[in-house]
């Protein structure tokens, strides 16, 4: 019996023998109009293909839109050298190895590295600004418009031993930031979507994919998608690219992937249900590192440097002045989401008297307290071990030191009575990382190993550079990076 093209409750790859009318046609059929959308719709478009991008919402940005908007660069950008950092691409994929692991894709990493400063090159020839101004406090973003920042720990233990730490947070320059509601994502989406304006790539909003269109060798030909729940199949002559997002807000991949994140999604759009992970998991499509995650606490990066972080058995488990979303991923991940912030009052005074991008996490502490024994107790904490934590802390700081877990002198300091705790027990969520395994050429792979012919995949929907650790700019960094590399495959697809 041949199956009927309008079905849309599976996911299941559609035969194209099934399909009687073709609503649209294009060379390359982009699905997702976020950051590696717009990227891929640039390069193939560029490179002469007819190209049609099909948004599932009503206008384009996706989540990326919506981010701080650090973009993942180094290696000797332009940016870099002119505020005087050092940066090669080997020192870049040294750390990125050891930061993103483990289970990276090295091949990945060293590609990555080796094409950022082209990369930031080709974002700036696409109206992308980055100011010459850097930010070097701890925070989760710069306040202002500065364009550089350190955005993954490079200049914290254990990585400034691993590599020559170098800021790569590149941040495109925006006025008037809102935290979560318009950021520098924005002004890195803005100029990439006038660019596929100026391109006069088709966009059809409020279209949304649910299958795969193949032929009868198992080639992706085009999609079935709906529009307002209308069946629409589109054909594309040259490939797929799926730049659907993650599946932070699908509830059931959630639980059955990533359960710790479940209840707690976050720094992602209702819009990343997973469905571009699914139709190709449908077609044979390998996945990897799908219970991996990225973590945010709660958290003042000023506070959490000048304190110690404990967990619920009283003692120090990350170094407090690095990434705050290495903080997050130790916290949930490996501490039963259990944190408690310890500072002293005139620690407390000074980082209050910094700027933060976050100001809304500087609340009232829960507990103070004239002694440590005293807030150990308040704290519900076992007897003796935050007091033994801070002796043994306070024993080093003395010095200037942190042999534990080697947090930068500059931050430390011995915590004198008064003592205020605050509670950051639960004060996480996140989003996923993992996703389809992709080449360089973001070809999708089948569990064979072999690439699923004209099916393409960026951003994340894929599983990327990382594996299981982060950094701020990975995931804007290589959905626009690999997103024009798939661009640029599709449309040489069949031109040969």
């Amino acid at each position: 019996m041949t199956e009927q093209p309008h079905r849309i409750d599976t996911v299941r790859p559609l035969r194209a023998n099934a399909v009687t009318h073709w609503d649209f046609e294009a060379d390359v059929v982009v699905a997702g109009f976020g950051i590696a959308g717009v990227c891929a719709a640039i390069e193939a478009a560029r490179a002469g293909a007819k190209v049609l991008v099909l948004e599932r919402t009503g206008g384009w940005g996706g989540a990326a839109a919506l981010a701080g908007g650090f973009v993942y660069l180094g290696g000797g950008t332009p940016l870099q050298q002119a505020l005087g950092f050092d940066d090669t691409p080997e020192n870049m994929a040294a750390f990125l190895t050891a930061a993103l692991g483990p289970g990276v894709d090295e091949a990945k990493i060293e590609d990555y590295c080796a094409g950022s400063v082209e990369h930031y090159n080709w974002l700036v020839e696409c109206g992308v600004p980055f100011k010459e101004s850097f930010w070097g406090e701890p925070g989760w973003e710069p306040p202002h418009d500065e364009g550089l920042m350190y955005s993954g720990g490079e200049n914290a233990a254990p990585f400034l031993d691993v590599a020559k730490p170098a800021p790569r947070g590149h941040v495109p320059q925006m006025a008037d930031k809102k935290t979560g509601e318009r950021g520098g994502g924005y002004m890195l989406m803005k100029p990439l979507a006038d660019t596929v304006a100026d391109l006069g790539v088709a966009v059809e909003y409020d279209t949304r994919i649910r299958r795969l269109i193949v032929d009868d060798q198992d080639r992706v030909v085009g999609v079935l998608a709906t529009t307002y729940g209308k069946p629409v199949a589109v054909r594309a002559a040259r490939g797929v690219v799926l730049a659907t997002g993650s599946f932070a807000y699908d509830t059931e991949m959630i639980d059955r992937y990533t359960p710790r994140l479940s209840g707690r999604p976050g720094a992602a759009i209702e819009e990343h249900d997973g469905i571009g992970i699914r139709v190709a998991h449908a077609l044979g499509a390998e996945l990897a590192h799908m219970d991996a995650s990225e973590v945010a606490i709660f958290g003042d990066p000023q506070l959490m440097a000048r304190g110690i972080l404990v967990n619920g058995r009283g003692q120090r488990y990350v170094t407090e002045d690095t990434y705050p979303g290495r903080i997050g991923q130790a916290t949930l991940l490996q501490n039963d989401n259990q944190a408690f912030l310890v500072i002293d009052e005139a620690s407390l005074e000074e980082a209050l008297t910094t700027e933060s991008s976050t100001p809304f996490f500087r609340v009232p502490p829960k507990w103070v307290a004239e002694t440590v024994a005293e807030l150990e107790s308040e704290m519900g904490l076992p007897e003796q071990t935050l007091q033994t934590t801070v002796a043994t802390y306070n024993r080093h700081a003395e010095n200037g030191s942190d042999p534990l877990l080697g947090k930068k002198p500059e931050w430390v300091r011995p915590i004198t009575p008064p003592l205020a705790g605050f509670d950051l027990r639960g004060l996480t969520a996140g989003f996923t990382l993992g996703g389809l395994r992709t080449d360089l050429d973001s070809r999708v792979l089948h569990v064979s190993g072999e690439p699923i012919e004209g099916l393409y995949a960026a951003g994340r929907c894929t599983s990327g550079l990382c594996a299981y650790g982060y950094v701020s700019g990975a995931s804007l960094g290589d959905g626009s990076f690999y997103g024009r590399r798939a661009g640029k495959a599709a449309a040489a697809a069949g031109t040969d």
